[in-house]
């Protein structure tokens, strides 16, 4: 049966076109994400090599399995007063871990929620706004291949 309106046609061929590409970007957009479990074992494995006693790196300014800063530290702990402790508890792997929660709850809410594995490592390398810093892409290229 032919067509009475090609103006119909023409719109539903754009509209099934619309569909297939945002389908398409959906599928191949998507970003990666894994268990905090796993990102959290990547992130170790950068920073101290998994190390359960790690030196101190950044001439002596970052401690732990994580290598944190003072101001990582103080930023999680104003964001999360139950976190008590000092910042030399961030030698301990289960201290460093729920600071690193905190951290990205408060700047990295929707990664942090969903396992978006660039964004939680670059925020965790160059602060809140380590996401949009280029200086960090080296660090997720790291990062990236130390997961599954």
């Amino acid at each position: 049966m032919k067509w009475r309106r090609p103006w119909l046609r023409r719109w539903t061929a754009v509209a099934a076109g619309a569909v297939l590409l945002l389908a398409l970007q959906w599928w191949f957009g998507r970003p990666e994400t894994w268990p905090r479990d796993t990102i959290l074992t990547a992130l170790r494995h950068v920073e101290s090599s998994d190390r359960p006693n790690p030196p101190d790196g950044d001439g002596g300014l970052a401690i732990g399995p994580y290598q944190i800063h003072q101001g990582y530290w103080l930023d999680a702990t104003a964001f999360d007063s139950t976190l008590g402790g000092s910042y030399q508890d961030c030698r301990q792997r289960a201290y460093a871990e729920r600071v690193i929660d905190a951290y990205m709850r408060r700047h990295a809410a929707a990664a942090w929620a969903t396992g978006h594995a660039e964004t939680i490592a670059r925020i965790h390398n160059g602060g809140p706004r380590g996401v949009t810093n280029p200086k960090t892409d080296g660090y997720w290229r790291r990062v990236r291949e130390r997961l599954p």
